[in-house]
């Protein structure tokens, strides 16, 4: 089968198509055979070594299709099922390998190429809106890169909760999407200062949680955003990583509460993830969500895929489709 690896960790020319074995389902395993490949940042940071991992290496850990063949002791699922999955590695492939209990059932009438784009980034909203900080109606909070991924489900699913939402984006273009998508305030935070902004929509009173993936850019904004107590929610370094600062930075904001959760953390157990993502299903079936596919590309253009992503010229989710020519 067909796969994309890298061999050393750099830039998305480090990415090259190879032919590899299709590797077979141990106990406890099924293989999928992919329709749709979803295209995550962490697929960046695995490539560049900001997240360290084994080499060679096969990228991507989302993806859905049908199952081909189950290993022995699997009852979860069946030759036929179509599934999606997030977490490990070689989704970046025509087919995988994946344990069956880290597999969930896509719903009757979902459609694979949304499944493969919504499960980690629905997931990861899931988790940091109802569980790392349980937003209540008429809080509220502020999302960066709201246009992205992951923002775009994020700001929908906290509208549909009643939230008030400050969105920040990084061009006029992506303001007019944002408020599309219900953002209620939308600060351009590379020509205006977010705290300032924040401060003013609150009257001064600053957010009780912000959402930030952008990284080491919006920092200072988003500390300078929380009201007192407030909750910092960073899960990303799109503009590379957070610096170095002294704990009591926090204190002298008003005892701010810093988190980085992962969203593996919030679905160890099978009854975690599967409560997750049928959270993620229903909300998206419900029409409150709707799920934004801005491109697609096939398993050979990786890179390209990788150089989008990067140029933060992409809008919504991306995905490698097998199937592409």
């Amino acid at each position: 089968m067909r796969a994309v690896r890298f061999e050393k960790t750099g830039g998305p020319e480090v990415l090259e198509v190879v032919d590899v074995d299709t590797p077979e389902p141990k106990p406890g395993q099924v293989r999928v055979r992919h329709e749709a490949i979803g295209i995550n940042f962490i697929d960046t940071y695995h490539r560049t070594g900001l997240y360290p991992v084994k080499l060679p290496c096969i990228p991507g850990g989302e993806a859905a299709g049908i199952v081909d063949a189950v290993g022995e002791g699997v009852t979860r699922h069946k030759v036929g099922d179509r599934v999606a999955y997030s977490g490990g590695f070689g989704a970046y492939a025509e087919a995988n390998v994946v344990a069956a209990d880290r597999a969930v059932k896509v719903p009757e009438g979902f459609d694979s190429n949304v499944a493969a784009a919504v499960l980690l980034k629905g997931m990861t909203t899931e988790a940091f809106i109802r569980r790392t900080y349980p937003v209540k109606a008429g809080e509220t909070v502020l999302v960066h890169a709201a246009v992205g991924g992951v923002g775009q489900i994020m700001t929908q699913w906290l509208k549909a909760l009643g939230a008030e939402v400050i969105a920040t984006v990084g061009s006029q273009a992506k303001a007019a999407k944002a408020r599309e998508l219900g953002a209620d305030h939308v600060i351009l935070y590379r020509e205006q200062d977010v705290a300032a902004e924040v401060r003013k929509i609150t009257g001064g009173k600053g957010v009780p949680v912000a959402y930030d993936s952008v990284g080491k850019d919006t920092f200072e904004g988003t500390l300078g955003s929380l009201a007192r107590r407030g909750l910092f929610v960073s899960f990303g370094n799109a503009s590379g990583p957070v610096p170095p600062f002294p704990p009591a930075r926090l204190a002298q904001g008003g005892s701010l509460y810093l988190t980085r959760p992962t969203l593996f953390d919030y679905i160890v157990t099978t009854e975690e993830l599967d409560a997750s993502a049928a959270a993620v299903f229903d909300v998206i079936a419900s029409g409150k969500v709707k799920i934004e596919i801005g491109q697609t590309f096939a398993l050979s253009d990786a890179r390209k895929a990788h150089e989008a992503l990067a140029s933060r010229a992409t809008v919504g989710a991306s995905l490698l489709i097998p199937s592409l020519p």
